[in-house]
């Protein structure tokens, strides 16, 4: 037995660094797009992240940052936590597989002690063979791999599932001795760990239930095994609401009787909450022992463990109450912190019951409170509104659910559905096995499994008869992450599958249920609505974990098919698994490109650019996730720009957002706000309707914010339930300028003075106003000049409010000032006035661009989409030199672009074609037409292609970009007076347009 034991290890460590320096080879060097920021930046200084937070994550983060020498590594080390957290979990997957395949080989199914049986070494070589498979394709899987190499939650959630899973295995194994129990007990602490990085982990507890089940009762019966189901379900459902937020609400509600109704100070009601729930949990302890009650007394150690591992998570108040620069949703006393767990922010999803989507509101009414601390007691300051339905709109399983015109719009690409009409529960099904099931969740598989067919978002599965690329546009045919497995790994998990049901039906059930409860029943759960800002593949690695496990045993499965043909045990095993390492080989190699990203540098540099186009002590307006979370990391970390002051626009819709802007932050003073905490606590001035009054012309800014301090009469309006609320009376707002005062400060560049205007005039555009836009008000009429302000250029232009005729384009970002511009024009679409030296400084010399010039590295959808802002800049840079005849810096400039995101590296986007213009002038016409035939080629390829594809309603975004191209190449034809290429671009737009 010791022969294969040191072997089962010593192949188990070997798959492990295998795992592990490919992941090293291929990390991030930095902090990638979306969360990943945010996390290394929290990681980094323990702060708080947005809900539910992932405190686990953040404090093992904290170490591994330790060990950096200086701030550009630490995201790096944060990075490798998730590769070896990814790495481990092949480790364990390795060990998992071999334990089954164990039990296969030696013919011993079920539940019970092998650990002293020897195999023989052709039986050890399948066993330890099927482990490597399986683990290697685990390892290589397209979902698997994209999370390990990145600062995310999904690699560290994927490692406590596959230890969990490993520890039950081990239990049963040992469920006959005495203190087998500790085994339980260490997989409740995982587990309770695993709440503080993501709670998909714990949907592995009806596997973990029924293999208990088997090998604790001697005669099993399928009708025992529903009931333990049925029994882990409430337990999983138990520690999702009794404990995780249930604990909490629960010492909230203690909180608030004992500190309003009783008068003891803050924080008394939690502290005799504490005192009464340790005392119910050592009255239960001291029970179990008097009545020797073993199940009792383990269910309760096993309770106190998940909870000293869910203990986490008071590093989320404990931090939030030293008020830390990224302090979401301010959760630093128990109410707050209960709102935090529950992720009360981004509202609700029906899940059994609920309304359709053409359900109407018949009324509404005042949920939750919201507790705020005023004075010694607990105030509410608002309810959560909850709207009302008819019964007859509501239905089971609504899927059919939400009522935005654009998700409306997606529902008709999936279900024949007509607004105005009830859904079928057909129709509802239909969608959720067609879009949900189909689209969200059976592409990702097939993706890990099959192939793929590119990086493009919703890009289909690539079949093996899909391999030929003829007709295929070249952002499809040539993109890295077009890969093939010809199937190969899905042969292997589905002989897996068959094989392990045919020999051991009990554990093919528990791999079974682990497989379920991460895939299909997450979709159930999370609702998807019929589109989503980016792929959603990582959510469901544990299913492609639990695949890994019947990949591995298909090596088993294929040697039993190869037993008529080879009688040699060693020969057979061999063959089974040398044809079985074909998986994982492949998957490699298709794979290694496009999960390479040890040279992308993109998204930290797009954010040191954007806060280096600002000028000293600014305000900076951004959007969420991408445009934001890659300056905290900036910031936070590398500490570039700390007087910058970065203001998401989604969170200023909150009043502890605001809360926090009126603070001081690093080199930034606090922003000049002039409202008050009563003027824009939640529920009050959350949107001010436009409700017009004919006596108001026009409103002064200024007048306009005293008002809505005072709360006055004269903007307030009644609302059909009764409330008041303030309004606006007409859409026209002005400002004064103060022009001495403004000339003093010298901000208006030189050859803009004379646009300086004596007031700002504008139409506001909208029918109502939000909070966040009236803080964005009241900063204009309080700063007076004295800080610079900025919006992001890739800001959603709704929320500009229409003040463009006085954006000044510095960079990456627009600057308000008191100049008007005299050559904007609404349907232009060049917003901001070109501050053309400021910003040549900026674009040619301040500016980093690294390794956007290398065709070598893989730079998918998201990382594209910030190059062609900068070429965006450049064209507009270019244009404007061209303009004032400075010809010989406008070929610099279009040069500089072209050389450091070449066509090679970064594909022609549609801002390209306004480089054209400028090369013509500078005499450089042949590459004119270079760039004009390349993008209408393409353009043209693409909309032949999508137009006859059946998905093609699928593919509006890249239809929408592929138009805007031609368009843009029609235009640069047109002012260059290229009739021929033109008359092209226009004749395809014509052609494909009305599609």
């Amino acid at each position: 037995m010791q022969r294969y034991h040191r072997l089962n290890n010593l192949i188990g460590w070997l798959v492990f660094a295998m795992a592990t320096v490919t992941y090293l080879l291929t990390l991030e060097p930095t902090a990638s797009f979306w969360d990943c920021g945010e996390f290394i930046a929290c990681s980094y200084k323990l702060l708080v992240p947005h809900p539910p937070g992932a405190p686990t994550f953040l404090l093992l983060g904290r170490i591994f940052s330790l060990f950096a020498t200086d701030p550009t590594k630490v995201a790096v080390l944060v990075n490798t936590l998730s590769a070896l957290s990814s790495s481990f979990t092949v480790l364990f997957l390795f060990w998992t597989i071999t334990i089954l395949a164990k039990k296969l080989v030696l013919g011993r199914p079920g539940m019970h002690d092998d650990r002293g049986l020897e195999p023989t070494p052709p039986q050890t070589l399948l066993i330890l063979g099927s482990g490597v498979v399986g683990a290697l394709a685990l390892a290589f899987s397209d979902s698997f791999w994209f999370n390990a190499v990145e600062a995310e939650v999904y690699a560290l959630s994927s490692l406590c599932t596959a230890v969990v899973v490993w520890l039950m295995l081990k239990w049963e194994n040992r469920a006959h001795e005495a203190d087998a129990d500790k085994w339980l007990i260490l997989i409740a602490y995982v587990m309770g760990l695993s709440i503080g990085v993501h709670l998909l982990n714990l949907l592995a507890i009806p596997a973990l239930g029924l293999i208990y089940y088997f090998r604790r009762t001697d005669k099993a019966t399928w009708t025992g095994a529903v009931i333990t189901l049925v029994v882990c379900s409430i337990i999983v459902g138990l520690i999702l609401v009794g404990i995780i937020p249930g604990l909490p609400s629960l010492a909230g509600s203690f909180e608030v009787f004992f500190v309003n109704s009783v008068g003891l100070p803050f924080n008394w009601g939690l502290i005799l909450f504490l005192v009464l729930f340790f005392g119910l949990v050592v009255f239960g302890f001291r029970y179990s022992i008097r009545s020797n009650n073993r199940v009792l007394n383990t269910a309760l150690l096993s309770f106190v463990f998940i909870l000293i591992g869910y203990s986490s998570y008071l590093i989320i108040p404990i931090r939030s109450s030293f008020h830390p620069t990224i302090n979401e949703n301010d959760p630093e006393d128990v109410l707050s912190f209960v709102s935090y767990l529950k992720r009360e922010q981004y509202g609700d999803r029906p899940l059994l019951y609920g309304p359709q989507f053409n359900a109407q509101p018949i009324d509404q009414k005042e949920g939750a409170p919201r507790y705020a601390r005023q004075g010694n007691k607990y105030v509410v300051v608002e309810h959560k509104l909850e709207t009302i339905y008819n019964d007859e709109d509501k239905m089971l399983l609504p899927r059919l659910y939400s009522n935005d015109p654009n998700h409306i719009q997606q529902y008709k690409k999936w279900v024949d559905i007509q607004e105005g009409t009830r859904p079928t529960m057909g129709q509802n099904l239909s969608f959720l096995f067609r879009y949900q099931m189909g689209h969200m969740y059976w592409r990702y598989f097939l993706w890990n499994f099959v192939g793929r067919e590119s990086d493009v978002q919703q890009a289909g599965v690539l079949w093996p008869t899909g391999a030929g690329k003829n007709g295929l546009p070249e952002r499809i045919a040539d993109s890295a992450a077009r890969n093939n497995f010809f199937a190969i790994p899905l042969i292997f998990g589905l002989l897996g599958l068959f094989f392990h049901i045919r020999r051991d039906g009990r554990n093919a059930l528990i791999v079974g249920l682990l497989f379920l409860f991460t895939g299909l029943a997450i979709v159930i759960y999370l609702n998807q609505p019929p589109i989503e800002p980016r792929e959603r593949d990582y959510t469901f690695a544990g299913a492609t974990y639990a695949f890994a496990i019947w990949i591995g045993l298909g090596v088993l499965g294929l040697a039993d098919l190869l037993r008529p043909v080879l009688k040699a045990d060693g020969l057979r095993g061999g063959l089974a698994v040398a044809l079985g390492l074909l998986a994982p080989a492949l998957m490699a190699q298709q794979g290694w490109d496009d999960h390479d990203r040890s040279d992308r540098y993109n998204s930290v540099d797009s954010a040191k650019n954007l806060l280096n186009s600002l000028a000293p002590n600014a305000i900076l307006f951004t959007n969420g996730d991408n445009d934001t979370f890659p300056l905290w990391y900036a910031q936070e970390v590398e500490g570039v720009r700390p007087d910058v002051r970065v203001a998401v626009l989604s969170y200023l819709n909150t009043d502890w957002y605001i809360d926090q802007m009126k603070r001081d932050s690093y080199l930034s003073q606090p922003l000049p706000i002039g409202m008050e905490k009563k003027d824009y606590v939640q529920g009050t001035n959350d949107y001010l309707p436009f409700v017009e009054n004919p006596s108001v012309a026009e409103v002064n800014l200024r007048e306009f914010m005293q008002l809505i301090r005072q709360n006055s009469p004269l903007l307030q309006v009644q609302t059909q339930s009764g409330h008041s609320l303030l309004s606006f009376p007409t859409r026209k707002f002005y400002l004064p300028i103060d022009t001495v005062a403004v000339q003093k400060l010298n901000i208006i560049p030189k050859d803009r003075r004379g646009q300086l205007v004596a007031r700002m005039d504008w139409d506001m555009g909208r029918g109502a106003i939000e909070k966040k836009n009236l803080v964005i008000l009241d900063m204009l009429a309080t700063n007076n000049w004295q800080r610079p302000i900025y919006f992001s250029s890739t800001v959603n232009t709704q929320d500009f409010m229409n003040l463009q005729p006085y954006f000044q384009l510095e960079g990456l970002a627009y600057r308000i000032l008191p100049a008007r511009d005299p050559n904007y024009q609404p349907q232009g679409g060049d917003e901001g006035y070109v501050a053309k030296d400021l910003m040549y400084d900026n674009l040619m010399h301040k500016f980093a661009y690294r390794n956007l010039d290398r065709a070598d590295i893989f730079y998918d959808e998201n990382q594209l989409r910030f190059p062609a802002n900068y070429r965006d800049k450049f064209a507009r840079l270019a244009q404007t030199y061209a303009d004032a005849g400075d010809l010989q810096r406008t070929k610099e400039i279009v040069d500089y672009c072209l050389k450091v995101m070449p066509d090679k590296a970064i594909p022609y986007d549609y801002y390209t074609p306004q480089l054209v213009e400028p090369l013509v002038k500078v005499g450089e016409k042949q590459q004119a037409d270079n760039i004009m035939d390349t993008m209408t080629n393409r353009a043209q390829q693409a909309l032949a292609y999508y137009s006859t594809s059946p998905t093609s309603g699928l593919f509006d975004l890249e239809v929408q970009l592929q138009l805007l191209t031609l368009q843009s190449v029609y235009r640069a034809a047109e002012k260059t007076g290229d009739r021929a290429r033109a008359t092209k671009a226009l004749q395809l737009l014509q052609q494909y347009y009305p599609q």
